[in-house]
């Protein structure tokens, strides 16, 4: 089997079909025209084989498609509009009125409101637990548990969660695994040898990796997989060829960028550690972070995504920090080459977590840029908290 790297540059690239280009081009198309009408119609009979309407794929989007199920070791992969998307379809497809959904209480926010909202509308009930609760999660199953819907680590507190033991759970119980793996991407942590499912990416942020497209991937065993596609179809979730392109595009360097955006953020936050401004870093890949020994076991590495939590500065101290920022930038989303940084508040968006950090909190993404400039940015963003003293000193 070729190693990661070699899968990165290889998959989902066939130069013979497109007179040798090294690259597939773009496919931008609504309407398909076939030579014959029993043609046209032996396409519908086949929507997810060969090209047949704009709306479900072209050879572009099948290039995307191949190389995601094959790097992330599945029986096929769906490109939608967005990470959203992802999330949303799959959860869509999988559930009915009467079902019953277990959830991380670590979530990306808008899962979770798509959950509270959309989902409580259509008479799916949900659970939240505390994801440090691994194999301990068999006794929330309920006999109309349908799922059970995971992100690891967590999205702004970064909590890791057993995923083989919630997994074996769940399977015992008749359930089916979604995670939402953008964090580590298949290069870091493949989550269908884990025991996932149904594997969700916001590929805008690493796949693509240079902030310019929205593209999401769903992933699925060959179990999952069929209502997933009908969904897909039911509810137009597709996403242009242009988007497509550039998630192929960032998969060929997907390795080499995460290696740096890792080796950055390792460099940044040893930095970080000598600042007495700074009273927690969240990082699984840390050997004293609550989720280390279940990192290194299933991990293959860590990203440049990671949270911070401040002594108890004022509001107007973190905004002058912020707003002193040169080289991170105040914007959402992560996975670019850039650095970023934006306030995080995890409070309002938890009701099962045993313990959350009680100070401001950040949350970094570290980019591709020199360290020893970032470093230099944060030193003289930190100094504007310098003459702002703790409200009171955090134990």
């Amino acid at each position: 089997m070729d190693t990661y790297e070699t899968l990165l540059v290889n998959t989902g690239r066939h130069p013979e079909e497109h007179h040798g280009t090294v690259n597939p081009p773009i496919y931008r198309a609504s309407t398909i025209l076939f030579p014959t009408l029993a043609a046209l119609e032996e396409a519908q009979h086949h929507p997810n084989e060969g090209t047949s309407y704009g709306r479900l794929g072209t050879p572009t989007t099948r290039a995307f498609e191949e190389a995601m199920a094959e790097i992330d070791g599945a029986w096929r992969s769906i490109a939608v509009s967005s990470g959203l998307a992802a999330i949303s379809t799959a959860l869509l497809a999988l559930l009915r009125q009467g079902d019953h959904l277990l959830v991380a209480d670590n979530v990306y926010g808008p899962t979770r409101h798509f959950c509270d909202s959309f989902l409580n509308r259509f008479g799916v009930a949900v659970t939240y637990f505390d994801p440090a609760l691994g194999g301990a999660i068999d006794t929330l199953f309920q006999p109309n548990t349908k799922a059970v819907f995971l992100e690891a680590p967590g999205s702004l507190t970064f909590e890791m969660t057993d995923i083989p033991a919630v997994s074996e759970a769940a399977h015992r119980h008749g359930a089916l695994v979604l995670m939402d793996n953008t964090w580590a991407t298949p290069v870091y942590f493949r989550a269908i040898e884990k025991g996932v499912d149904v594997v969700l990416h916001a590929a805008t942020k690493y796949i693509v990796g240079h902030a310019d497209a929205m593209l999401g991937v769903i992933s699925a065993t060959k179990e999952a997989y069929g209502p997933l596609r009908q969904a897909f179809h039911t509810m137009g979730q597709c996403p242009d060829a242009d988007a497509c392109y550039l998630g192929l595009r960032g998969l060929r360097t997907l390795a080499v960028r995460l290696e740096r955006h890792q080796r950055n953020a390792m460099r940044v936050i040893q930095y970080l550690r000598t600042c007495p401004e700074v009273v927690r870093i969240l990082y699984p890949a840390l050997p004293d972070d609550p989720g280390y020994a279940i990192w290194k076991r299933d991990f293959r590495g860590a990203c440049g995504l990671f949270g911070i939590e401040l002594q108890l500065f004022t509001s107007a101290a973190i905004r002058a920090m912020l707003d002193q920022l040169r080289l991170f930038g105040l914007g959402y989303s992560w996975g670019g080459y850039e650095s970023l940084i934006v306030p995080a508040q995890p409070n309002g968006l938890r009701t099962a977590t045993a313990s959350l950090p009680q100070g401001p909190m950040l949350r970094l993404h570290v980019g591709l840029e020199d360290p020893e400039d970032l470093i230099a940015d944060l030193a003289q963003g930190l100094n504007q908290l310098h003459s702002a003293q703790p409200m009171r000193e955090m134990a």
